[in-house]
């Protein structure tokens, strides 16, 4: 008896998964709608904080991530190195109103797979959707650029506090978490009144008052994407 040589038919491919992750409910409602329509991608869950999402999102495990960047709680880039830290195989596609470097080379280094800014045209997002679902990177050879010179030469420099001395910059930190002129003399093996010095030249630099203002400038800092 002769077999036939046909490769069996294949059955209708599963449909893309997706997670939204945005704290606006009519933006949720509005991607949903669209991903929706389209017959093969299917909203399994949604959410508009980040701690609940990265719960969420590895017991589901969507094809595909999309999440905004800026949270109430959180921030989207956080959201996406936690989940891809327990289930690589889950993308992210980041959404943002905000074109930002730092927030875009955060994005990248947590493994986000794109990065979308919500002007982008409902034809081009779903597509970048499927893209991303198929495997793609959807990140443009010119950011890619980007991120290996951020790499080579370390994030560009505060303006705000490029003029302080290495050492400035250790007093500033440590002004930051609240030390005293004493303490920080103490851990930096420095005279109480050298580091008064070093206090008083790091604010006229800065060109704040008060300690406590200081203090916001690195506490700024250290919160910054890296």
């Amino acid at each position: 008896m002769w077999e036939s040589s046909a490769e069996p038919e294949q059955g209708p491919r599963p449909p893309v998964t997706v997670f939204l992750l945005d704290d606006h409910e009519l933006v949720r409602h509005g991607i949903r709608g669209l991903l929706e329509r389209e017959g093969d991608i299917e909203v399994v869950g949604e959410s508009g904080w980040a701690a609940e999402a990265a719960r969420r999102i590895p017991a589901l495990r969507p094809d595909i991530a999309i999440l905004d960047v800026r949270l109430p709680d959180g921030t989207g880039v956080e959201v996406c190195r936690q989940i891809r830290s327990v289930d690589p195989g889950i993308a992210a596609l980041m959404l943002t109103s905000y074109d930002e470097d730092e927030a875009l080379f955060a994005a990248i280094m947590a493994g986000a797979a794109g990065y979308v800014l919500k002007q982008v045209k409902s034809v081009d997002f779903v597509d970048t959707v499927r893209r991303v679902a198929d495997g793609q990177s959807m990140l443009d050879p010119a950011v890619t650029a980007q991120v290996l010179t951020r790499l080579r030469n370390g994030p560009p420099e505060d303006p705000v506090t490029k003029h302080l001395t290495p050492k400035e910059h250790q007093v500033l930190e440590l002004v930051g978490q609240g030390f005293t002129n004493r303490q920080i003399a103490a851990r930096l093996g420095l005279a109480e009144k050298t580091t008064k010095n070093y206090v008083s030249t790091m604010l006229g630099k800065l060109g704040v008052e008060s300690r406590t203002q200081a203090a916001i400038i690195a506490a700024r800092q250290s919160t910054a994407p890296r």
